[in-house]
């Protein structure tokens, strides 16, 4: 652990300097700087869960919701690293339920942190293990659907003494997946403080997009013509972008909408569909696409229902380039036909039952998705690969049980500390 506290010290000022820079440029308030500090007032007696954003929080709201339903003395402190989780949860309005920015893992920040809230146990969600925040509690600790990529372990296994620290403080480790389980047990984690494989985001429920829009939206976008490139990164728009043109010249019905998973980056998202002679309309500002619009850029926030809606073909981002893959539950729930990437790692197992029963097509490059947009160009093809899509991934257990399990063993936990 000495080798990780000195590096996360020394990346301190740095990472200070950074933020402070937030709230200069007006990206941030001092209110959010004081969050990352650990400052604001806090509630002793707290459950303390984590997640990185609107994505992992999402999928916990079912275990937050039981949390409330089955300690309903206690207050709950639910944490993101963004601003938008952060007011995602409190937007939902759950009585008992503070949401807040996550504190930095340095160690003055989590003492300042947890001076103000004295949480009685933790949850951390996903690949949100910070080693300090783990080491330096008094509380159990829990870590919920835990995800570690072959990537990530290799990294770790260069350096592995301060990861088998922090595993052993663990109080349980609830893996994402079998793959996860084998490489948090080779980096040191003991076999008897793992449990069952748990997948939140296989149950999470999507909101209904707005009937107003879908009314609007669909006046527009035939569904077998629309595809959506959903959650995209730097690297994968010029992949898609082309794609999309060549398969548009073979078929000039197609229509593209573009959501990039950091809405920031929309202009230069723009100037790549700029440059491929694309007509495009922007969700932010405003533009209303027109009967002959090839690229709505939907650079928004919290609208993904919506586009899964009106798209018969989804491609998943953070799968051309190595960010591991976003989610396919939500479009296969959806009903749209799903394209994806070779990098899908974040969800092995879902996408490896998908692939194996046709529920999912996978594609290397340019020519690989107009290939596979073609092939799904039908409503019928679309349906079927839905079809088959809805089957692979009710074979992988729920999230049900797992729930059930956590909230029974924080109630022996804080049983016994009382």
């Amino acid at each position: 652990m000495l080798f990780y506290r000195l590096l996360v010290s020394l990346a301190a000022p740095f990472l200070l300097a950074v933020l402070v820079g937030r709230v200069v440029i007006g990206r941030e308030r001092v209110a959010d700087l004081s969050q990352r500090l650990g400052g604001g007032t806090g509630q002793p007696g707290a459950i303390w869960l984590h997640g990185a954003s609107n994505g992992e929080l999402t999928s916990a709201r079912p275990l937050i919701e039981a949390l409330r339903a089955a300690f309903p003395d206690r207050p709950l402190i639910v944490t993101a690293n963004t601003l938008s989780g952060r007011d995602m949860v409190a937007g939902w309005g759950l009585c008992r339920v503070r949401a807040r920015l996550a504190p930095l893992d340095l160690r003055w920040v989590l003492a300042r942190f947890r001076r103000r809230w004295r949480p009685a146990a933790g949850l951390s969600l996903e690949n949100e293990l910070w080693l300090n925040r783990i080491v330096t509690s008094r509380a159990p600790v829990l870590a919920v659907s835990a995800r570690l990529s072959q990537r990530s372990a290799a990294r770790w296994r260069r350096v592995p003494g301060p990861m088998r620290v922090a595993l052993n403080h663990l109080t349980r480790l609830y893996p994402q997946d079998a793959s996860s389980a084998q490489r948090f047990v080779s980096l040191g984690l003991d076999p008897a403080r793992l449990a069952p494989v748990l997948m939140l985001k296989k149950d999470a429920a999507q909101p209904p997009p707005p009937e107003r829009d879908l009314v609007e939206f669909r006046a527009l976008y035939f569904r077998p013509d629309t595809i959506l490139a959903a959650s995209t990164h730097e690297g994968e728009e010029a992949v898609i972008v082309h794609a999309f043109a060549l398969a548009r010249r073979r078929d000039p019905a197609l229509k593209l909408i573009l959501a990039p998973r950091h809405p920031r980056r929309a202009a230069a998202v723009a100037a790549l569909i700029r440059a491929a002679d694309l007509s495009c309309a922007t969700r932010s500002r405003g533009d209303r696409p027109g009967p002959d619009t090839a690229v709505y850029l939907a650079d928004t926030l919290g609208e993904m229902p919506l586009w899964y809606a009106l798209a018969g073909i989804t491609f998943v981002g953070g799968s051309l380039v190595p960010r591991g893959g976003h989610t396919p539950y939500e479009p296969a729930s959806a009903g749209s036909a799903i394209v994806h990437g070779p990098h899908v790692g974040n969800f092995e197992t879902a996408y490896a039952a998908l692939d194996a029963g046709g529920g999912a097509r996978t594609a290397a490059d340019a020519q690989d998705i107009v290939a596979g947009f073609m092939s799904l160009r039908s409503a019928a093809a679309q349906a079927d690969q839905a079809r088959r899509a809805e089957l692979a991934l009710s074979r992988i257990p729920g999230a049900e049980q797992g729930v059930a399990e956590i909230v029974g063993r924080l109630g022996a936990l804080l049983a016994k500390a009382r």
